[in-house]
């Protein structure tokens, strides 16, 4: 299927999900159409009659901000009498100029919460290479400043199984959850295996308890004030994102030769640039390369600090390949900053400051085999 069509399988599957593990729940997906996600609403549309049989709603939002309100809304069921379903998951899109005009509805959104079995994945259209907007996309600065975390599928597949983690992430985590769609991948398309079983997802612990006389833990309310949901979100929800993220292995470290010295980070599109220019078709076949470590990510914001410093262990270098702006980089400086035998990080920056776009005579000069991630 193309990666649109695994958009549209995501609540059909979410909902069998559901229904496997005895709970009656709805679905409703609202937004607005726009490149890379211009087909979205029309091949919603052509699946009305799978939809409407699996108890999911979709209506064409007025505007990205109108849609993300009702979206939020919907996450107040269960929370006063009523409620015909045990929960409503919802699904949000919008492209890069979307998330842009509904920043003040999705930080609102996502400081009020989500219900334990309604979710809300939020999915932002990336044009990186203005290829049908004004402007070049990237939504992951917009994504992070509303505290919102950020998946970023690689493959048709993981749009289907990271959206299916998103919405399990955000039951679990009070959060709503964003996910990169980007036009490489969103109109590429591929062999998809779907099942109930599948992906296999795990729920962990806990791990910390906000104080909460309502008892909600980490998820909505149908009454709060606004410095307690920013309390729960920043010191409580995103420790919960992260235990998921570790528990469902959403960052992986896919290849660990012995000795090796050179460690490479990447997500997403630029995960399957990677893979192109080791001449690999697949995770499966990165190894055979005595020098050096890879680690994929799932989970771009918050990145784990725990896979970063395990991935770091014992090597000379790290070299980073993201689009855009150093989202993961940055990340890793900080969470290697002041370790000891940090390792040389090569990305958007070298070490001192110094572009990575730079003559070959400088001593900052990338190592030949890296330059053309540059």
């Amino acid at each position: 299927m193309t990666g649109i069509q695994a958009l549209v399988r995501l609540p059909l599957q979410q909902r069998a999900r559901d229904a496997a593990a005895g709970w009656n729940t709805g679905g409703y997906i609202s937004g607005y159409r726009g490149s890379p996600l211009g087909r979205y609403d029309m091949e919603l549309w052509a699946a009305e009659k799978q939809l409407k049989a699996a108890n999911v709603v979709f209506r064409s939002g007025l505007n990205e901000d109108l849609a993300a309100t009702a979206i939020w809304g919907s996450q107040y069921v269960g929370t006063f009498p009523g409620a015909r379903v045990d929960g409503v998951f919802g699904i949000w899109y919008g492209k890069g100029p979307g998330v842009d005009r509904s920043g003040d509805v999705l930080r609102h959104a996502n400081q009020a919460g989500t219900s334990p079995k309604g979710g809300v994945l939020c999915l932002a259209g990336d044009d990186h290479g203005a290829k049908s907007s004004s402007v070049a996309n990237f939504s992951d600065p917009i994504l992070m400043a509303v505290g919102m975390p950020v998946l970023y599928p690689s493959n048709t597949q993981e749009l289907l199984d990271y959206g299916l983690h998103g919405i399990a992430m955000s039951r679990f985590s009070g959060c709503w959850v964003g996910m990169k769609v980007v036009t490489d991948v969103v109109e590429g398309g591929g062999s998809v295996y779907v099942g109930t079983d599948a992906p296999l997802i795990t729920v962990p612990e806990a791990p910390s308890r906000p104080v909460d006389p309502f008892g909600a833990g980490y998820n909505i309310r149908g009454f709060d004030m606004p410095l307690p949901q920013e309390d729960r979100l920043y010191n409580h929800k995103h420790g919960a994102v992260l235990a998921y993220a570790r528990a469902n292995r959403l960052n992986r470290i896919v290849a660990d030769p012995a000795g090796a010295g050179v460690g490479v980070i990447a997500a997403g599109k630029a995960w399957q640039d990677v893979l192109q220019a080791l001449g690999r078709e697949s995770e499966a076949t990165v190894g055979g390369f005595a020098d050096l470590k890879l680690l994929k990510i799932g989970l771009v914001w918050p990145l784990d600090p725990e896979i970063v410093r395990e991935f770091a262990q014992g090597l000379h270098t790290i070299v980073v390949v993201e689009e855009k702006r150093p989202i993961l980089e940055d990340q890793v400086r900080t969470i290697l900053y002041g370790s000891a035998n940090a390792p040389r990080l090569v990305g958007k920056l070298f070490e001192g400051g110094s572009s990575n776009r730079v003559p070959p005579t400088s001593p900052f000069r990338m190592p030949a085999r890296f330059r053309r991630y540059g």
